[in-house]
C-alpha cells in the first residue's frame, strides 16, 4: 500500500462544505510513565504561509528536534495555535485515552478565535462542540494535524525538560519520561516521583510489587 499523502485533503473537504476555520489537533505523551499529557490545536492559512513552514511541515515523530523546534517557532508567528494539558493526576483518575481527549478539547477551545471544525488525529473523539472527523494516521495525513503533532510534541518535551532539572537521574530531558533503561534505573536508585503515572503498571508495581 502506497503511503499516505500528507496534504490539505482533509481541510479542502471541509471547506467544500462550508467550514472556514479548520483546527488540526493531535497529541503527545500517551506512552511515558511519567509527565503530563498534550495536546496541539492549529489553524493554517494556506494563502498567508510562507514557503519554508509549509514545505517542513511533517509528522513530529519523523522530525529531528531542532527541526521540530523551528517548525514550531514558525508556527508561531504564521498559524493560529493552542496547548491543552492533562496532568498526571488527570491521567491516574480518568484513564491515559480520556486525559488525552480531555488535553484535545482544552487545545481546541484555547485557540485564539473558535475554530468551526476539527481534525483529530486517531479514532476517538474528544467532547467538543462543533462538527470534525478522527482521521487515522493523520500526523502523516493532514498538513494541520501534523502542525499540532508539532506544537504538542515540542511543548510536551520542554515541559520534561524542565522536570529533569527538578528531578534529574531519569533522564527525562532524553526520554520525555518513556521506560528506557536510564529511566528503571533512575526509579529503582531513586524511587518513585510525584510526576509519575502512578496508575501505568510499572509504577503501580513498584509502589505495591506484592500486588
Amino acid at each position: 500500500m502506497p503511503e499516505a499523502l500528507l496534504d490539505f485533503s482533509f481541510e479542502d473537504a471541509a471547506r467544500a462544505r462550508g467550514f472556514i476555520r479548520i483546527a488540526g489537533v493531535d497529541e503527545a505523551g500517551r506512552g511515558p510513565w511519567a509527565g503530563p499529557v498534550v495536546a496541539g490545536a492549529a489553524i493554517l492559512d494556506r494563502d498567508d504561509m510562507p514557503p519554508a513552514l509549509l514545505s517542513g511541515l511533517d509528522d513530529s515523530k519523523k522530525l529531528s528536534a531542532k527541526r521540530r523546534e523551528e517548525l514550531f517557532s514558525l508556527l508561531g508567528e504564521d498559524a493560529e495555535t493552542s496547548v491543552g494539558i492533562a496532568t498526571v493526576e488527570e491521567i491516574d483518575a480518568l484513564n491515559i485515552l480520556q486525559a488525552s481527549l480531555l488535553a484535545m478539547r482544552r487545545a481546541v477551545e484555547g485557540l485564539p478565535a473558535p475554530a468551526d471544525y476539527a481534525l483529530i488525529d486517531g479514532n476517538k473523539w474528544p467532547d467538543l462542540s462543533m462538527e470534525g472527523e478522527t482521521v487515522v494516521k493523520g500526523d502523516s495525513r493532514s498538513i494541520s494535524i501534523a502542525a499540532a503533532s508539532i506544537v504538542a510534541k515540542v511543548t510536551r518535551d520542554r515541559i520534561m525538560a524542565e522536570m529533569d532539572q527538578a528531578y534529574p537521574g531519569y533522564g527525562w530531558a532524553g526520554n520525555a519520561g518513556y521506560g528506557t533503561a536510564e529511566h528503571q534505573a533512575g526509579l529503582v536508585q531513586l524511587g518513585v516521583t510525584p510526576h509519575h503515572r502512578k496508575s501505568f503498571a510499572p509504577i503501580r508495581k513498584l509502589l505495591d510489587p506484592i500486588s
